[in-house]
């Protein structure tokens, strides 16, 4: 099942990453297991933000997680976690949108300095909920799956017309037969008659 499971937003300083504002959906792991996975979850965001050059994104397999990051060339980077099956294109689009609020709601000079709890942008909790169906949230994917179904149906059409063509060419070639038939039989017919006819 594609589950999203964070999503983070980083300044990337000259020596480290600064987190700046994070949300999370834990419910598929333990309660006692949480902890432990946000820890992992912040820490290999942060690795992988100040692993990332500028003006480049990357999706990273780490176990059971793909970890999708973008740096854009003012050093703000978004990183998002999901399962392997969560689609890839729908998971950097989403960090762009995401960036794109981020920018038009805090100003560049509190990013080298801010902080969880001093930057103010509660959006990241909405976004997290909305995506967690790609295909729902994403209408270039809800089109390519609506693309696929009706390539299905269209198949499934084209097999019963081919089967039903199939069908008609052995009644035609039953019928030449029955025909063919027919005609031996109405001159074998003839033949006894004609012996048989008085006159």
């Amino acid at each position: 099942m594609v589950k999203l499971f964070a999503l983070s937003v980083f300044f990337k300083g000259a020596s480290e990453a600064r987190i700046l504002k994070t949300a999370s959906d834990l419910q598929s792991f333990s309660f006692f297991q949480r902890g432990t996975v946000n820890e992992f979850m912040t820490f290999a965001s942060k690795t992988i933000v100040e692993r990332t050059q500028p003006a480049l994104r990357q999706s990273v397999k780490q176990d059971a997680y793909m970890c999708h990051v973008y740096v854009r060339a003012d050093n703000l980077a978004g990183v998002l976690i999901a399962d392997h099956e969560y689609p890839h294109r729908v998971a950097h689009t989403l960090i762009t949108k995401i960036l794109d609020d981020f920018t038009a709601k805090v100003s560049a000079d509190q990013w080298p300095n801010g902080t969880e709890a001093t930057i103010s942008f509660d959006l990241l909790p909405a976004f997290l909920a909305k995506y967690q169906n790609p295909v729902e949230a994403d209408p270039l994917t809800k089109m390519q799956n609506d693309l696929d179904e009706t390539t299905i149906i269209l198949k499934n059409t084209i097999e019963a017309v081919l089967e039903r063509g199939e069908k008609l060419d052995d009644m035609v070639n039953k019928s030449e037969k029955l025909s063919i038939q027919s005609k031996a039989f109405y001159k074998t017919a003839k033949k006894t008659n004609s012996c048989c006819s008085f006159t």
